[in-house]
């Protein structure tokens, strides 16, 4: 059906002709320091309630968390009409920035991130549905 898009960075952007979001895919990538795999993994099996539906109520959707060799890799599917306003909700929300605070210590941003990223965000280089 008829569809408005233009590609950035390998994500998708627009809005079909009903007015409806279209899905973005994200992948974003931080070290997690030496000695902590353990203490992150254990948090991530228990996840308070809070943080989840924060998580849902901004529209994030299909959401995982993948470690290797002290490497973290994330992957979401956005499905929001308006990514900067649900964001700004999530970082705003007190129980996500005290979540925030306790994964901080273990996480190390990469470099190479963008001014303002704590996550680097990753260029979509493939997609197959």
């Amino acid at each position: 059906m008829g569809t408005a898009r233009r590609t950035d960075g390998g994500r998708e952007h627009g809005s079909n002709w009903l007015g409806e979001s279209e899905m973005k895919r994200f992948g974003m990538t931080i070290r997690l320091k030496p000695g902590n795999e353990e203490h992150y993994k254990r948090y991530h099996a228990a996840v308070w309630p809070e943080v989840v539906s924060k998580i849902l109520e901004c529209n994030i959707r299909n959401y995982s968390i993948y470690f290797k060799d002290d490497v973290l890799f994330s992957y979401f599917e956005y499905h929001g009409g308006d990514l900067k306003d649900d964001w700004g909700k999530m970082a705003a929300h007190a129980k996500t920035q005290e979540w925030w605070a306790m994964m901080q210590p273990m996480q190390e941003p990469l470099s190479t991130r963008k001014e303002g990223e704590w996550w680097a965000a990753m260029e979509e280089v493939f997609h197959l549905d």
